[in-house]
């Protein structure tokens, strides 16, 4: 059986999960079906179906995966909160290091969650898109 890499489940593969499922059939034989690794479907089982009494809802499932990715990889703290995105610019600008900003973000707003950053998410904030003009002014500074 070859295990395909890296390749997120799709909603063909999510229902067949559901019938499967429903006609109580393993998680081992749903791999074997899909040509997935068993891991593979014990998370994405285990995941969604937290008591005994709760089914796998294959469209439920596909929706909510596709929005946790496109959250987690897109958006950034930076460009999520505009008060926090002005702050790290403006210092940026005025030739401050990240480590600079975040220090002064902990002694100005010490109980803000939102107004709070690492500076490795500064520095991954600022390379991530290099070929946004902002940002090749922000790399010149270094």
């Amino acid at each position: 059986m070859e295990i395909k890499k890296h390749r997120r489940l799709t909603l063909k593969e999510r229902v067949i999960i559901q019938t499967l499922l429903n006609e109580e059939k393993s998680k081992s034989y749903i791999a074997i079906k899909l040509n997935r690794s068993r891991s593979t479907i014990g998370r994405e089982v285990n995941k969604w179906v937290q008591k005994k009494e709760h089914k796998y809802h294959a469209e439920l499932a596909h929706w909510c995966a596709k929005e946790d990715y496109l959250n987690k990889r897109n958006l950034d703290k930076i460009s999520t909160y505009s008060l926090l995105k002005f702050f790290v610019y403006k210092g940026l600008l005025s030739n401050w290091t990240p480590e600079q900003i975040s220090g002064r973000l902990k002694e100005l707003y010490p109980n803000n969650l939102i107004m709070s950053i690492s500076h490795e998410a500064i520095y991954r904030h600022i390379y991530t898109r290099p070929q946004a003009r902002l940002n090749k002014k922000l790399i010149k500074n270094y």
